[in-house]
């Protein structure tokens, strides 16, 4: 199967999951579920909501993570600082990577919008360096936007 492929078959299985259902948390919820368990070698994958100028950790799959984020720091506090999804090949070369897992060696950030404001980032994070592809982000980008589409947003 190529990329393209199973990611349109993991949003099609999102959009399926979320039918009829609207709350944002139970959807965020199920979401980091899907990825969690369909994405081959990651090792963390949720969300972070925005709450002034810090993000709060939200729904995941995965160990224990960092509770709090100011905006501009480490990879997801950047993706909302620059509004663009952030994909990195090696956190450890990421200048103020923030080290939730000591494990994890990439990562992609997706900022998540309703209208013109963030409301908070996907972070998908694996052990392997260099796991994540432009294809692989483009995928992600299209889950998170089924995601929106089927939440009422905070």
């Amino acid at each position: 199967m190529t990329t393209t492929a199973f990611y349109d078959s993991l949003c099609a299985q999102l959009a399926g999951l979320l039918t009829g259902e609207r709350d944002w948390l139970a959807n965020t919820a199920n979401a980091s579920a899907l990825l969690f368990m369909e994405l081959p070698d990651i090792n963390w994958a949720g969300f972070y909501f925005l709450h002034g100028q810090e993000l709060t950790l939200g729904p995941f799959q995965g160990k224990p993570a960092c509770t709090r984020i100011a905006v501009g720091a480490g990879v997801c506090g950047t993706a909302v600082e620059t509004g663009q999804s952030q994909l990195v090949e090696d956190v450890h070369q990421f200048p103020g990577h923030i080290a939730c897992d000591a494990v994890s060696a990439s990562e992609v950030v997706v900022p998540l919008y309703h209208g013109e404001r963030c409301i908070g980032v996907l972070d998908i994070d694996s052990p392997s360096v260099a796991r994540f592809t432009e294809q692989d982000l483009a995928g992600i980008e299209a889950f998170a936007n089924v995601l929106l589409q089927h939440s009422d947003l905070p």
